[in-house]
């Protein structure tokens, strides 16, 4: 009697389609892990290429920053020097129009005590000690010397009223003909703006 074992041949036909589904799946499962390999070889060059550029730029940014920083230190120096210069030039300005002030009242006196002088007398010497304004002179009468202290008070520039502080003859100057009278008077200045603001105000 003979048996035939088929169950062997069975097992073996059913075993060989298991064995090439697993090397099927395998194969599938070595594919999907290089893909994924690839691409997160591919997803990290792009991110670093683009970090490189990004860094590159942030550097092109802060060069040109630095170089806007140091143009604008420069305009800002040149804007504090302009500014020093025109504050000098102001405090020059400011000085001028002061010395042209206070120049205003030595002329004026001046003036004033020119055209008040009388035929006859004349002036030696002026002495000026802020308003205050002390003059020498010669005249051939007394007569001439109040005069020019009335021609002072009437002009409206020396306060009222004008001290003679000597009056004598001058020996020394006598030639004979006439005594000469040695004087010495002093008046006080008033600037000249007052005169007209004294006059607004009276009427």
């Amino acid at each position: 009697m003979i048996r035939i074992n088929l169950l062997a041949v069975e097992r073996k036909a059913a075993a060989k389609p298991a064995r090439a589904a697993v090397f099927q799946a395998g194969q599938k499962m070595v594919i999907g892990c290089s893909a994924i390999l690839i691409l997160s070889v591919l997803f990290v060059g792009w991110r670093y290429w683009s970090l490189t550029q990004e860094g590159k730029r942030l550097d092109k940014e802060i060069a040109d920053s630095q170089q806007e920083t140091l143009r604008l230190r420069g305009i800002i120096m040149q804007v504090q020097q302009f500014e020093q210069q025109k504050t000098q030039l102001q405090q020059r300005v400011v000085l001028i129009e002061q010395l042209r002030k206070e120049q205003k009242g030595p002329v004026h006196m001046l003036d004033e005590i020119s055209r008040a002088l009388p035929p006859m007398l004349w002036l030696t010497q002026m002495k000026q000690t802020d308003d205050s304004v002390v003059i020498d002179g010669r005249s051939t009468a007394v007569t001439n010397l109040t005069d020019f202290v009335s021609n002072l008070e009437a002009s409206g520039y020396f306060k009222k009223s004008i001290d003679i502080v000597s009056s004598q003859t001058d020996p020394a100057a006598n030639t004979g003909q006439s005594d000469l009278i040695k004087f010495s008077i002093k008046a006080q200045f008033q600037p000249p703006a007052a005169p007209a603001q004294a006059a607004k105000k009276g009427p």
